[in-house]
């Protein structure tokens, strides 16, 4: 998982084939409406059926809805998962960029464990650890502590003797105040630290889905509803017109190759393909400096003290589309989605939502999955894009 906060600001074989997460955005919506006041109120308003949408064989029985969904600025997502017996709940990243699943323990006792929820292996009896160490390093934090073994439940799945790391440093204080707990890695079991078997891995090992591929849904309206990690299934409700398939050159990342990138028509980056990789964990579209300069110019972005780049929110309507041209299909971003919109005190500032980085490889992060439905499929190395609806 690159760029996953602030470069920014900087989810036995059940009856159901689809298993859905909610995600959140940035501080959990429960928080926000108990502080408001409002909590009882929208859950009595708000019944979340995730099967609502499939009454079918496969869906025969609902699945609880563990917490209402929120958008914080179109710049973090995350949803709630369980570990143990009985159950430590836990709200984790779950992000494409990785491929270890952790959270905070009470092994740690710096700040960063202790404002977050964290798991006690001495209160779940299924508990057990070889004591291995394990340490990873994100684009901007990062965490040491040891593998453990338990159940790990995402939505109704039950996953027996999950791999996961429990934290006993977290370094550097940017998890300090993160919203979420830990970070659900859905990227390849090549790039886990310490070969940690992934979650995704043991889903499908242990037939708790009906097809080996999960699929990302990203609503990008703040305060919108709706988003949602669907695993062993697509949700037709989420896009419009067909999905396009692209080859995983790599199997660690998610990655992929981009054609081209145009701009009415002119090539402004990946002349001759470049790398890039599609991930849920990182928010904005990331890409090489030089090329990220330039798209920032076509589009009358300009910079700020903070190192980000400034949008007249006037301007969205005449400016242009970035075009991304994936294995011959052309994906446009209009300005609507590239552009990072937030009122504060009745002022509304926008911002870009491209952000450059100091390699080669581009990122399609949250920017991009929000306007295309992402299906990861594990089981043909392969992602497919579909426009979000």
């Amino acid at each position: 998982m690159k760029w996953l906060l602030i470069t920014l600001a900087c989810i036995q074989l059940s009856e159901c084939i689809l298993y859905r997460v909610p995600l959140f955005k940035g501080k959990s919506a429960r928080d926000v409406l108990q502080e408001k006041g409002l909590l009882e109120d929208f859950l009595k308003n708000h019944p979340y059926d995730p099967c609502s949408k499939f009454q079918g064989p496969y869906c025969t029985q609902s699945l609880d809805s563990s917490e209402p969904m929120i958008n914080y600025l179109d710049l973090q997502y995350y949803g709630a998962i369980s570990i143990g017996n009985p159950p430590q709940s836990f709200t984790v990243i779950f992000d494409t960029g990785s491929s270890n699943l952790w959270v905070p323990s009470t092994y740690c006792s710096e700040q960063a464990c202790t404002l977050h929820h964290r798991f006690n292996p001495k209160l779940s009896s299924t508990y057990h650890s070889k004591n291995q160490k394990v340490s990873i390093q994100y684009g901007t934090g990062s965490m040491t502590g040891i593998l453990g073994y338990d159940t790990v439940r995402v939505s109704n799945i039950g996953i027996s003797s999950q791999e996961f790391g429990l934290s006993t440093s977290e370094p550097g204080g940017f998890f300090t105040y993160a919203a979420f707990d830990g970070i659900l890695g859905l990227g390849y079991p090549s790039i886990s630290a310490s070969d940690a078997t992934t979650v995704f891995d043991n889903m499908m090992s242990q037939h708790l889905v009906q097809e080996p591929l999960f699929s990302v849904y990203l609503s990008r309206e703040n305060g919108q509803s709706g988003s949602e990690v669907i695993f062993g299934g697509v949700d037709s409700s989420h896009y419009t017109g067909q999905i396009n398939w692209v080859p995983v050159t790599y199997e660690g990342y998610w990655q992929i190759v981009i054609d081209k990138v145009t701009i009415n028509g002119k090539v402004v980056a990946c002349s001759s393909g470049c790398p890039a990789i599609v991930d849920t964990g990182t928010s904005l579209l990331v890409g090489p400096y030089t090329a990220i300069s330039t798209i920032q110019q076509y589009i009358g972005a300009t910079p700020n003290y903070y190192g980000q780049y400034n949008i007249n929110c006037n301007d969205l309507s005449t400016m242009p589309n970035v075009v991304f041209t994936i294995n011959g299909v052309d994906y446009p971003l209009p300005p609507k989605a590239y552009t990072l919109q937030q009122t504060y005190n009745n002022q509304e500032s926008c911002s870009s939502g491209f952000g450059p980085s100091g390699g080669s490889l581009w990122i399609l992060g949250d920017v991009f999955i929000g306007e295309y439905y992402s299906i990861f499929d594990r089981g043909n190395n392969r992602v497919g894009l579909a426009r979000a609806v």
